[in-house]
């Protein structure tokens, strides 16, 4: 492979180390690739992409290997030469052992990523690293076998590398080398460049050129695992205009489209333009108390009333006492884009949820702190370690007064990768809440569950097991056997008769398909029940944003906040056909009824049509200029009010940003 006395490598010298990694690297990720296609080949024939896959695959294996092979080739005529020829050639085995190593490592990590997140590897992959325990404990039990060939393969390439190089490589450098060298050095650099930019647009390659299908998992196969990290790494650095990659509006036409349309209450001219007074639709004597119990990837599948499988008798029995929404769709996928959306109220972006984000973990609005300046005691309930995906700190910063986390369990019943158990969670919940009846304070306790989360591991006895032990399908049916029982408890407790309860997933467990965004797997349940509600179910589509001000004008709080959701106890909203907005890596869609609008980076918006009933989206075609306006508008909104720091309470001002934004350009670049 670097036989360098071979004629190839005798024509391409002083370059022939470099050109045997490229060599090897395109190989091992051509094969990576080829392997992947045939595990996935049904989706690959129906978008019939077999050849576009692997061809331009090639391009972006190019375009990785120049750019691990650049920095050997512009230290190449600083120490490529007598004197320093060691610094060299260890320079060459280090650097090279590392390239096919890294390489190695991450496609050896896809296929078991496709399987959770029907994606190569992304952001996600980044964000999980910073929880080696939970992440590691995940993949022993879930994975087993994929992680040992993982590790196992990257460990040979490492030693076929290292050894390779070590016996290939001269001790001393060719005759004439030095003189060669830097000859054809500029020629070098110039070809590596071009495979780097691998197009002469005005932009470099990147991997919003490689959307290729309307498939989003056959687009990843063309990319490799590698790239598609370093590109998300890349990004951190723009999150704060994140939807941009969708194109652009200047603020006053953004903040135009919305107030014609969702947000009439919308106000351009103000600091706080989305800040707007909600009159509550029930007028109580005393504001109800709150409790939101944020179900762990409880998606629609499961619910058998919404389409799925019978795995969720508990949530149906329930729902004949409460409101039942029937077309309630997530914003995204992760915990804490449901999180973001439930406690905040804020619409999804590409970028990371806020709860994540760096201008977002003080004098950011979310309910408990509404609540807390209304007077209520305000607490996160968790079974795991409550710094998981930063949520300590976003809620500390953001009115929480008090954090139960897996640390605050006195002898648990079952403790797994996660966390403790649902009945261990919800045994916690009603000791907090009738301590907080006892007091005489109001309180909103936000209750968020762990069980059904993979490994899906769950105490024993509880339930029939079918199939697996540890499969999604059982620890569904334990999560809603360990919620049954909280309710069947909470019923006749002193509390139930002045809280209000809203159980809702965060997302589905599994968000994959052939489709730009994969709509039947945002659908999810939620039901809100509890103190004197009655049985109702609401047709309208409804997104999670809409679910905090629905809350508060059931509990009879008059409040003025920035949420941009529709308030469903309003009869003209229930019978609307409704709007939802999701986010599905790097896609972004609005949901009119059954007409869809895609937004995709850095091309045009497409149109298309849900049907509910077969589950499926088809495209139409480009989207009119109306509907591609009226997606962007609503794609740019939450990611220019998170940099703008604009969406908080009148009373929460951050410190500087009013003085600032009277002098602040509007202009969104």
């Amino acid at each position: 492979m670097f036989n360098i006395s071979s004629p190839l490598m005798r024509l391409c010298r002083p370059w022939a180390p470099l050109v045997g990694l490229l060599v090897a690297g395109i190989i091992l990720l051509s094969l990576s690739r080829l392997g992947l296609v045939i595990w996935q080949w049904d989706r690959v024939i129906a978008q019939k992409a077999l050849t576009t896959v692997l061809l331009q695959g090639l391009r972006v294996d190019l375009i990785q290997m120049g750019l691990w092979l650049l920095p050997l080739a512009l230290l190449a005529p600083l120490i490529a030469h007598d004197k320093t020829w060691r610094l060299w050639r260890w320079s060459l085995i280090i650097w090279g052992s590392l390239t096919l190593t890294v390489l190695a490592f991450m496609e050896a990590s896809t296929p078991a990523f496709i399987q959770q997140y029907d994606l190569r590897p992304n952001r996600l992959f980044i964000e999980y690293l910073q929880y080696p325990q939970e992440v590691a404990s995940t993949l022993w039990h879930g994975f087993k076998l994929p992680l040992i060939l993982g590790l196992s393969l990257t460990l040979c390439v490492l030693m076929i590398t290292w050894r390779t190089l070590k016996r290939r490589l001269p001790h001393h450098p060719p005759k004439g080398h030095s003189i060669r060298l830097l000859m054809t050095w500029p020629l070098v650099i110039l070809l590596l460049a071009g495979m780097i930019r691998s197009t002469t647009e005005h932009r470099p390659a990147n991997p919003a050129m490689f959307a290729l299908t309307a498939d989003p998992l056959v687009n990843s196969l063309i990319l490799d695992s590698t790239w598609s990290v370093e590109f998300a790494l890349y990004n951190l650095q723009h999150e704060a205009h994140s939807s941009s990659i969708y194109g652009h509006l200047s603020d006053q036409a953004m903040l135009a489209t919305l107030r014609h349309g969702d947000m009439p209450w919308l106000n351009p001219n103000a600091s706080l333009p989305t800040l707007h007074t909600q009159t509550a639709t029930y007028a109580r004597a005393k504001p109800l108390n709150l409790v939101i119990i944020l179900e762990e990837s409880l998606g629609a599948g499961f619910v058998q009333s919404l389409g799925g499988q019978a795995l969720t008798p508990e949530l149906e029995s329930l729902k004949s006492q409460g409101w039942w929404f029937e077309n309630l769709y997530a914003t995204g996928t992760r915990s804490v884009r449901g999180i973001e959306a439930v406690v905040s109220g804020f619409m999804p972006t590409p970028a990371r949820s806020v709860v994540k984000l760096s201008l977002a973990q003080r004098h950011f609005f979310t309910l408990a702190d509404l609540l807390k300046q209304q007077g209520y005691h305000t607490e996160f309930i968790y079974g795991g370690e409550a710094h998981f995906d930063n949520m300590r700190s976003f809620f500390t910063g953001n009115g929480f007064d008090q954090v139960v986390d897996q640390n605050d369990y006195k002898n648990p019943m079952f403790t797994g990768s996660w966390g403790v158990s649902d009945e261990d969670l919800f045994h916690k919940t009603d000791q907090r809440l009738q301590q907080h009846t006892q007091s005489g304070q109001p309180f909103f306790t936000l209750v968020f569950s762990s069980s059904n989360h993979e490994p899906f591991e769950y105490p024993s006895g509880r339930i029939q097991p079918e199939g697996p032990i540890h499969s999604v399908h059982n620890a569904v049916r334990y999560a809603d056997y360990a919620l049954g029982q909280f309710f069947d408890q909470a019923q006749q407790r002193d509390y139930w008769h002045n809280t209000l309860f809203l159980v809702v997933a965060d997302h589905d467990v599994r968000v994959y398909g052939n489709e730009l965004v994969p709509i039947k797997h945002f659908h999810i349940p939620g039901l809100i029940v509890g103190a004197d509600i009655q049985p109702r179910k609401i047709k309208s589509i409804t997104s999670q944003i809409d679910l905090p001000p629905t809350l508060l004008s059931l509990m009879g709080i008059n409040s003025q906040h920035p949420m941009p959701g529709r308030d469903m106890t309003q009869a003209s909203q229930q019978a609307a056909q409704g709007r939802a907005m999701m986010q599905f890596a790097d896609n972004w869609a609005l949901m009119r009824g059954q007409a869809v609008t895609i937004l995709q980076p850095e091309k045009p918006a497409l149109a298309g049509r849900y049907d509910a009933t077969t589950q499926s989206l088809t495209l139409t075609g480009t989207a009119s200029s109306a509907q591609s306006r009226d997606a962007l508008a609503h794609a740019l909104l939450p990611a220019w009010l998170y940099q703008q720091r604009r969406y908080h309470l009148q009373a929460d001002q951050p410190p500087m940003i009013a003085k600032q934004a009277s002098n602040q350009s509007m202009a969104y670049k």
